[in-house]
């Protein structure tokens, strides 16, 4: 049987082993774009964050069983938005309305509640600050599923510095428990209508899911029995002073950078939050520099962040910072006002700002149609 090979833009070779992307490059750019959600309310901006990262992820996954997770977090974040307007609605809003859409029965509280409501008069104001508000948690759920969709998890946890090896074991588990479950019910859907049995309803869930947990536990014995023969956990001796250096160094590090991206991410904090970002990662690093002498570890052909990385890296990071920088130059056109009610306006520069992070889907190398193990 003839095979076909994927071609992709100028520039864009296939994927193979040598010039794979490096997987934290994927990481970085989801990052960047969910940094640029984060920034906004304005729903058609959001939309169009989502659309890149799926026009990305449609042009450059595989077809391995993590990459099929974004439509998975797609879904999810339909049902968060749901759920926004269904608690705004029963639960009420403290943004006030004129333009009233129906008025549910009001259930009395205790005063000891008050602030809080069930039922009441419900206003289009109110519904549409939530559908902004949830969009925005859809879209960051959104560049999360973009980046387990393209990101090797394999491949991550082997360039983790040799510090942070074993609670990636962990990240990496559990990041990949969702995409192999999702796999695991499209397999067994599949296989029951094939034999003309129902998909939907109750009882088919039910019956889907026993066999789906029970793949679950399969592959967790699996994955514990090959931890155990690769002698995952050894660990070699420390002076005690070191290992105390290496703490306080690390957790400085990780609450520096903390107290840093939340300086960047509010509008209060964007002053200090640039340095304690800078220092945060400085400790962080010192810290895994030394906390990596524990590791007993070696890489076998370790990736290599080459210049296609960059570029894929830097497009994320240059989406979060062109919409931080918006923000502060046109906070009406990132963040709509719904009072008064008002249809929300496409900004120009900030959207061109969004296309940027389409960068990948023409640098990244093209992977091929079988599924790849890279």
């Amino acid at each position: 049987m003839p095979t076909y090979e994927r071609k992709g833009p100028r520039g864009a070779p296939e994927a193979r082993r040598g010039n794979a992307l490096h997987a934290g490059a994927w990481w970085v750019w989801a990052l960047g774009l969910a940094t640029a959600a984060s920034r906004t309310t304005n729903p058609l901006l959001l939309a169009l964050i989502v659309a890149v990262a799926g026009y990305v992820v449609a042009a450059r996954r595989t077809t391995a069983p993590w990459a099929r997770s974004y439509g998975a977090f797609l879904r999810l974040g339909l049902v968060v938005i749901g759920l926004r307007l269904l608690f705004s609605t029963l639960l009420g809003s403290p943004v006030p309305g004129a333009h009233t859409l129906l008025t549910l029965p009001e259930v009395a509280l205790p005063a000891w509640a008050q602030g809080i409501r069930l039922g009441g008069r419900v206003s289009a104001e109110q519904l549409v600050f939530a559908f902004y508000d949830g969009a925005k948690l859809a879209a960051l759920l959104v560049c999360v599923g973009a980046a387990n969709a393209l990101a090797n998890p394999a491949r991550l946890l082997k360039s983790l510095p040799a510090a942070l090896y074993e609670a990636g074991v962990a990240v990496v588990v559990a990041m990949t428990f969702a995409p192999n479950m999702v796999a695991d019910v499209g397999r067994l859907r599949t296989a029951r209508r094939l034999r003309g049995r129902p998909t939907g309803g109750v009882k088919a869930v039910l019956q889907i899911g026993l066999p789906v947990l029970e793949g679950a536990l399969e592959r967790s014995v699996a994955v514990a029995a090959s931890m155990d023969a690769r002698g995952y956990g050894r660990t070699a001796q420390v002076p005690p002073a070191v290992r105390r250096t290496t703490n306080a160094l690390t957790l400085g590090g990780l609450l520096g950078m903390c107290a840093g991206t939340y300086g960047l991410l509010a509008a209060e904090g964007a002053v200090f939050g640039l340095p304690l970002l800078f220092l945060g990662l400085a400790l962080a690093l010192a810290g895994l520099r030394l906390g990596g002498r524990r590791s007993v570890r070696t890489r076998y052909r370790p990736d290599r962040w080459g210049g296609r990385a960059w570029l894929v890296a830097g497009s994320g990071a240059a989406v979060a910072a062109l919409l931080s920088y918006a923000g502060t130059l046109d906070p009406e056109g990132l963040r709509p006002a719904v009072v008064p009610l008002v249809a929300p306006a496409l900004p120009l520069w900030p959207a061109a700002a969004i296309l940027v992070g389409l960068l990948p889907a023409f640098v990244a190398p093209v992977p091929p149609e079988e599924a790849s193990s890279l």
